[in-house]
């Protein structure tokens, strides 16, 4: 790993467009597009590309695909993850998801940070003549034994802890405690999850 790539682990500020970050990002494109184009029946090429896409994950991660991840290396799942259609991760720092995760459709989780400010924003040309940006990250965690519903947008910095409930279309923007149900644009925390949510307790 090269420094410009630490720094970017580290959430300091970075060049995107460097020769390690590029090639990177190139071979995880290639493996993503792999697997979108492969359907249920080809499971076993699909595990492949995935061990090859994140080599940091436990044993029943499951992508129903299509996926996209930027990198994939730096992002950590637990075991027994499980995603719906059109997961994106755009990790350009730590994304670690905790073990027996599931994900609706359309969910993203996104670590990458860019100047507020245009004259730092803007693209630019480097020696080599590719075009770079300066960014930075914040790194995202979920906890354990979560639920992200459909199209739930986990913003940069954000830690999720364990057992909670994201429902439909929330923009996760701060921390979320243990055992919570959130909801809204920008999520906030409903109540506590507790026994009383036993399916038992409901009438079929």
């Amino acid at each position: 790993m090269d420094a410009n790539t630490q720094k970017m682990i580290d959430g300091l500020p970075y060049e995107a467009g460097s020769a390690e970050l590029t090639k990177l990002m190139q071979k995880s494109h290639t493996l993503c597009a792999q697997y979108n184009q492969l359907t249920d029946d080809h499971e076993p090429k699909r595990e492949e590309i995935l061990k090859q896409l994140i080599p940091h994950q436990g044993k029943g991660c499951y992508m129903q695909g299509p996926i996209h991840f930027d990198y994939g290396v730096f992002t950590h799942l637990g075991q027994n993850f499980y995603s719906n259609y059109n997961f994106t991760v755009l990790d350009c720092g730590p994304v670690t998801i905790g073990d027996n995760v599931m994900c609706g459709p359309g969910v993203t989780i996104a670590n990458a940070m860019h100047p507020l400010k245009w004259q730092q924003r803007n693209p630019r040309t480097q020696k080599d003549g590719q075009f770079t940006t300066v960014e930075f990250s914040k790194p995202v965690v979920i906890g354990n034994n979560c639920w992200l519903a459909s199209n739930v947008t986990v913003c940069p910095g954000v830690h999720i802890g364990n057992g909670c409930v994201i429902a439909a279309g929330a923009v996760v923007t701060h921390d979320i405690p243990d055992n919570s149900l959130a909801a809204g644009v920008p999520a906030k925390v409903l109540r506590n999850i507790t026994d009383a949510d036993r399916l038992n307790n409901y009438p079929y």
